[in-house]
C-alpha cells in the first residue's frame, strides 16, 4: 500500500510541526482507499489538525488524541464520504521513524506519517503502517500527488 499526499498537504504537516516546536503537532488524515490493477493506493483528501491532548510538560516528545475530538472528526467523514485513513504528528529534534510509545498506542489499518523537525525546521517525513502479525511497524511509501499521470517529487 501506499500513501498520496499532496505537496501542500506535505507542506501543511510540515508547518503544523515547525509551529508545535518543541512540542508534538498531531492530526488526522482523511480520504479513501483507492485500488487499481497496481496495488491499493491510500488517497489523503484532506488533513484534519487535532489538539495535542498530553499533558503540557510531557508534549515534548509525546501526543495523545482527545477521544471525544476523534469521533466528532469520524461523524465529519463519514457524512463527506472520507474515512479516517490514520493520523500524523511531528518528532522534534528526533527521527522520523515511530518510538517504541508509537508503537505500543497505534492500531492496525491506520497510515502514521511522522514528520522530524530540528530547531523549527522540517527535515524528513515518513509514514508507517502497524503489522498487525508481528506488531512492529513497516515503512509506507508515500506518493506526491500524481499530475498528468507522473509522480511529482
Amino acid at each position: 500500500m501506499s500513501l498520496v499526499l499532496t505537496p501542500e498537504q506535505i507542506g501543511q504537516i510540515e508547518s503544523e510541526g515547525a509551529a508545535a516546536y518543541p512540542k508534538e503537532c498531531c492530526g488526522a488524515m482523511l480520504g479513501r482507499d483507492l485500488a487499481d490493477a497496481s496495488g491499493v493506493r491510500r488517497v489523503v483528501a484532506r488533513l484534519a489538525p487535532l489538539s495535542n491532548s498530553f499533558a503540557a510538560d510531557e508534549q515534548y516528545h509525546r501526543f495523545s488524541l482527545d477521544p471525544r475530538e476523534l469521533m466528532r472528526l469520524e461523524k465529519v467523514a463519514a457524512e463527506a464520504g472520507l474515512a479516517v485513513l490514520g493520523f500524523y504528528h511531528s518528532h522534534p529534534n528526533h527521527p522520523a521513524r515511530p518510538s517504541e510509545t508509537d508503537r505500543q498506542h497505534a492500531w492496525p489499518f491506520y497510515s502514521y506519517v511522522i514528520v522530524a523537525i530540528a530547531n523549527r525546521q522540517p527535515v524528513d517525513l515518513t509514514s508507517w503502517q502497524l503489522d498487525e502479525s508481528t506488531e512492529q511497524f513497516r515503512p509506507e511509501r508515500i506518493i506526491r500527488q500524481l499530475v498528468e499521470g507522473k509522480e511529482v517529487r
